[in-house]
């Protein structure tokens, strides 16, 4: 067997004694800046100015951010955030009687998705933009951005998978002697894939002049392989052990229904707009 031993710090170097710098904050940064010069080339494929996308990166970067972290604190750790509050929004943690810099640790990518939505929202509402139009371009900044995030995940050890007995196992060392399905390898290597299939679609001619169907069809794709994906994973909290689907599963299904909706929906209006052009060409 070919067990990988994984036994990688996680720091790369401390800039002050209290705070370090990490792979996942580099690979998180990272992640955000490559989808953003994704989406930017698109904007101007598409003769939009810059200045409109640089705006919009400051809602997602907040939205991304604040939603993932009250994702983990309600979902996954409400009782322990709810008698440590001030933990919530402040990199800090109590220990030994005293409030010790460590970072965010915690950030759940279903509470991310949500900040997004509301970002994006909120952002609209305000420049005047149209909703879907906005998702489906930014929906190719998503997976690159997340496929890295499961990089700096597994550079912390963490969010790994349950025992296997295959070859491709590994050994996380700063938990465990176990081979353990890398399912940050997993999901970060369907996410890059699921980029590529999102490129096809947008090249083809079912998703020309018809806004959201790009957005459900990333919806299906990404929550459906984060289902499957889960069930190789070792549940993050305790409470999950007693689940008939842990809550990655949970919160995964309501996104796959609502980009089968909006697929619907609009393919639709699709083909109710092509039905009434013919009628007017007939005309």
């Amino acid at each position: 067997m070919n067990i990988i031993n994984w036994d990688w710090d996680p720091t790369i170097f401390w800039i002050t004694d209290s705070f370090p710098l990490k792979y996942y904050g580099v690979f998180f940064i990272c992640g955000l800046l490559l989808g953003y010069i994704i989406v930017r080339r698109m904007y101007i494929n598409e003769k939009k100015t810059i200045k409109e996308l640089d705006n919009l990166l400051i809602y997602i970067i907040l939205g991304t951010i604040l939603g993932a972290r009250l994702g983990h604190c309600f979902f996954y750790e409400p009782d322990y955030f709810f008698n440590h509050p001030i933990e919530i929004l402040l990199p800090i943690k109590k220990v030994a009687g005293s409030y010790k810099f460590v970072g965010f640790a915690g950030l759940a990518s279903h509470g991310g998705t949500i900040g997004i939505f509301i970002a994006v929202y909120i952002y609209c509402r305000r420049y005047k933009t149209d909703l879907l139009w906005i998702l489906d371009k930014i929906t190719f900044g998503v997976p690159i951005a997340a496929a890295f995030i499961r990089f700096g995940n597994f550079m912390n050890s963490e969010i790994y998978g349950k025992p296997t007995s295959g070859s491709w196992g590994v050994v996380f060392q700063r938990e465990d002697l176990i081979p353990r399905h890398p399912t940050q390898i997993y999901e970060a290597l369907v996410y890059l894939f699921i980029f590529g299939i999102l490129l096809v679609v947008h090249k083809s001619k079912i998703v020309q002049n018809t806004n959201g169907i790009l957005f459900g069809c990333f919806l299906i794709l990404l929550f459906t392989a984060r289902f499957f994906i889960e069930f190789f994973k070792e549940n993050q909290v305790d409470f999950e052990n007693s689940l008939p689907l842990n809550m990655g599963q949970f919160l995964s299904i309501p996104f796959i229904f609502l980009g089968i909706i909006i697929m619907v929906w609009q393919l639709n209006i699709r083909n109710i707009k092509l039905k009434y052009a013919r009628l007017k060409n007939c005309w």
